[in-house]
């Protein structure tokens, strides 16, 4: 029986763990917590600290899995590295996992050796050299740690009264203190969006794009297929080839894109791993991204009706407004609009802005999709205790 040790127990690990049991996968899912969403769907778990390279080489020579897949990117990367070496396989690759962790290095990849066109930017490791970067790259601009997540620890500065406050934000919300930040120039973007792209054993096959509103650099809504013209749509889909070819492994990668009003595209970020934004194709395509990205790492085929559009559909979060353990009410009430369905993550803890559910919907438009989907997200409420 194949193995594979999932890092990282959260709701997008949750749906692989998922997806890899129906293909008759043992799944040993591990996180920083008990009780994570991914540990309840396998009898297989582990806790430990996944930053800490002992702790991690441990628990992987103890598992022995023919597939290591990171769904986190709070990882022991160089351990992985070292793993990978001695002849673990680390999905898509460590390397990949490495890089993506890291704002620096995939803007490096991407910006410098791969010539992606990107927004202007600037790192900085002293407040001094972060000042001199908002004035390089000017005002306003984007400002976030080079390793985080969620939109954690990213602000924009518009004026001069934001500067320290930029900075102290990015490096006290920074995933590993002491990093630097990355200081990015704002892009006047007609849309943004993301193109789940699938690196697989006969090729690379690209999702219909993905459109979504982020608060904060988090997503709070996302919706299938995203309208785009065939300039654009080419331009970017040869974009994420490219950078999903530089990574290399097999897997889906999820490639973030800022589209212009005049059908310029720019490369954001990538994802070496199932996308939050993507959660929408458990409803919108033949086949979810989690399901395409456990067929990739099997070396099993994909298709082109695998990712077939049927209606247009859309995903809208439900967020934690308090701390303690959730309850959940009014999934009846969600469930009663058309054509929701409902994702209860049933983490075991609740605080204020953790996404803890998501509702899923389709329509005969996009606008009505996206009611729809926020309508169902409303209805569910979430209260505390302890």
């Amino acid at each position: 029986m194949t193995t594979i040790l999932l890092l990282g127990s959260g709701e997008l690990g949750r749906e692989v763990a998922i997806e890899a049991a129906r293909l008759g996968v043992r799944v040993v899912a591990a996180d920083s917590y008990d009780g994570a969403p991914a540990m309840q769907v396998t009898p297989h778990r582990r806790v430990l600290a996944m930053t800490d390279p002992a702790a991690l080489r441990a628990l992987v020579e103890e598992v022995r899995p023919d597939l290591i897949v990171p769904e986190v990117e709070a990882l022991a990367t160089d351990e992985l590295l070292a793993l990978e070496a001695e002849g673990f396989r680390v999905v898509p690759t460590a390397r990949a996992a490495r890089l993506t962790m890291d704002r620096e290095g995939i803007r490096r990849l991407a910006a410098e050796q791969l010539g992606l066109p990107t927004s202007p930017y600037r790192f900085a490791s002293t407040q001094d050299e972060f000042a001199a970067a908002v004035e390089q790259v000017g005002r306003p601009c984007v400002v976030k740690p080079v390793m985080s997540s969620s939109g954690k620890g990213q602000s924009v500065v518009r004026t001069d009264d934001d500067v320290a406050r930029a900075w102290a934000y990015a490096r006290d919300n920074a995933r590993v203190k002491g990093q630097p930040v990355i200081v990015e120039g704002f892009v006047d973007f007609a849309y943004e969006v993301t193109l789940l792209t699938v690196r697989h054993v006969d090729g690379v096959t690209v999702c219909p794009p993905v459109g979504h509103v982020q608060v904060d650099g988090d997503y709070r809504e996302s919706w299938q297929p995203h309208p785009m013209s065939e300039v654009a749509l080419a331009r970017g889909t040869q974009m994420a080839e490219t950078i999903v070819g530089a990574l290399g492994g097999h897997g889906l990668f999820g490639v973030e894109l800022f589209v212009t009003a005049d059908d310029q595209v720019l490369f954001s970020e990538v994802s070496p791993r199932p996308h939050d934004t993507g959660m929408v194709t458990m409803i919108s395509q033949a086949t979810s991204e989690f399901a395409l990205h456990v067929r990739a790492i099997l070396g099993l085929p994909v298709r082109a009706d695998d990712v077939a559009v049927s209606r247009p559909s859309a995903s809208a979060v439900v967020l934690g407004t308090a701390t303690g353990v959730p309850t959940y009410a009014g999934t009846a009430d969600a469930l009663a609009v058309p054509t929701a369905q409902v994702r209860i993550f049933n983490k075991p803890t609740s605080h204020p802005g953790r996404r803890l559910a998501v509702a899923l919907a389709q329509g005969d438009t996009l606008e009505q999709a996206r009611e729809r989907a926020r309508t169902a997200a409303a209805a569910i409420t979430v209260d505390v205790t302890g």
